[in-house]
Formats: structure tokens, C-alpha cells, sequence
């Protein structure tokens, strides 16, 4: 079974019509049938994303239906792993990466994860293939 990593911009896309990425997200996920890995650390960049009104309420719908989802896998923060995604932000002074970019890197790697269901070019700089673009 397949398994993808899962971006803040995918999930964006999801819910926003108007989002340039939006028909190939809905098209992916309605023909995917393997397993999504995340990190709470970028449903924390989501939940900030939705943060006004009446989008709290999606987010929150969002988590719920992420966290009963028996294909998804939610990597909880740490102390550990952010710690080593501050170490990979310094690593790339030349790079846009954020902090969630460089956790959810270090997560793909140590998954073997390649395929990322985003359309954030980042992914691309760091070795992985973004199925949004």
C-alpha cells in the first residue's frame, strides 16, 4: 500500500475552492486508496490557517475526522523532533524552509516516505515529489 505525507497546503486545497491546487487534491484523495502520514505540527500551521470565523469550526470538524481515520497517521509533537527540525532550519540559512517543512522532512525520511500531497516546491528542493504541482 502506498503511503503519501500529507502538507498543510493539501489540506487547503481541499477545502478551498478557490485554491489553485484545489481539483488535483480532490482528484488524488478521491482515487487514493493507501495511507497519509501528517504531523501535528502541520495541522497546528492548518488550525492557524483556519483561525477566523467561521473556518474554527472546519478545522476542528477536520481534526476529528483526521484522528478517526484509520489510513492516516498523526505524528505528535515533541520536544525531540522539533529540536531536530530547528537543526535542519539551520542547515538551509540558503532556503525559504519552514519549521514545519523541515519536521515534515525529517518525518518523510525516517518513514521513507517520497510522495508529498502538496504543491509547496519546498518538498521538491528537499529530494521529494510534490503530487500537487
Amino acid at each position: 500500500m502506498a503511503t503519501c505525507f500529507a502538507d498543510t497546503s493539501y489540506y487547503i486545497a481541499l477545502v478551498n475552492p478557490d485554491d489553485d491546487s484545489h481539483e488535483r487534491a480532490v482528484a488524488y484523495t478521491a482515487s487514493f486508496d493507501g495511507s497519509i502520514v501528517t504531523t501535528a505540527w502541520v495541522l497546528n500551521e492548518l488550525g492557524s490557517h483556519l483561525a477566523k470565523p467561521p473556518n474554527r469550526e472546519l478545522f476542528l470538524e477536520m481534526r476529528i475526522a483526521l484522528r478517526e481515520n484509520e489510513r492516516v497517521t498523526i505524528v505528535p509533537m515533541g520536544q525531540e523532533l522539533f529540536d531536530r527540525g530547528i537543526e535542519l532550519y539551520g542547515e538551509g540559512l540558503d532556503k525559504e524552509w519552514s519549521i514545519t517543512d523541515c519536521i515534515s522532512f525529517i518525518v518523510m525520511r525516517e518513514q521513507g516516505i517520497t510522495d508529498a500531497l502538496t504543491g509547496d516546491h519546498h518538498f521538491e528542493q528537499a529530494g521529494f515529489k510534490a503530487l500537487l504541482k
